[in-house]
């Protein structure tokens, strides 16, 4: 098996499981706000096989992967019912933070299992220093403001015209798609999210040589 498709399907694999929390803190927000949509779908769970979704789980982050320069995939989407949110607006946006905010979370605690593992001489480091580069890129791409991307929670606050709003509602998908293609973006989020790996780890172990 070539090797970049070895690393690309360690990155798949990796990517599943950040998805995982990523998607249950979205779920666990929504349901201790009151909705119960979640629970009801079997999503308050760290099982990966609740979240996954094959396009946008596996074969398009592989696909891209092999590309190179950046990476692009989604879990499978958690289903809310604003209605039900206490809050309004302001739970809505709770529970679409709640994914990236647990994406951080997880980069930070990887961090700390590396800086002890690289104290040991532990191989696995190399490991760790790759999901948490892949837990950051999550979160940074998923704080970009385009629907369904958890980043359009922010668009009711921007007061944007009303026309603006629906159209990136009905074609944020494609408008993503397009700027990727287009554009180094995928590339900018990469080396956003190394360089802030590589500041986690210089915290938790500033000896070692990331």
């Amino acid at each position: 098996m070539p090797e970049n498709f070895q690393f690309a399907i360690l990155q798949v694999l990796l990517f599943w499981m950040l998805t995982t929390p990523h998607e249950f803190a979205h779920a666990w927000v929504a349901d201790r706000l009151g909705d119960d949509t979640p629970r009801l779908q079997g999503r308050v769970t760290l099982n990966p096989l609740a979240h996954l979704d094959w396009i946008g789980t596996v074969f398009l982050p592989i696909i891209t992967s092999l590309m190179g320069g950046g990476f692009f995939g989604w879990g499978r989407a958690v289903m809310v019912n604003p209605l039900r949110l206490r809050g309004g607006v302001r739970g809505h946006f709770l529970v679409a933070f709640a994914g990236p905010a647990s994406n951080v979370v997880f980069a930070v605690l990887f961090a700390l299992v590396a800086g002890v593992l690289v104290s040991a001489g532990s191989d696995l480091a190399s490991l760790l220093a790759m999901s948490i580069r892949l837990s950051l890129y999550l979160a940074l791409f998923n704080l970009l403001p385009v629907p369904p991307l958890d980043g359009s929670a922010v668009l009711p606050f921007l007061k944007l015209p009303e026309g603006v709003v629906n159209e990136l509602y009905r074609s944020g998908f494609v408008v993503l798609i397009i700027v990727f293609s287009l554009t180094d973006l995928a590339g900018v989020l990469s080396n956003w999210s190394w360089a802030a790996t590589r500041t986690l780890l210089a915290w938790f172990s500033p000896a070692s040589a990331y």
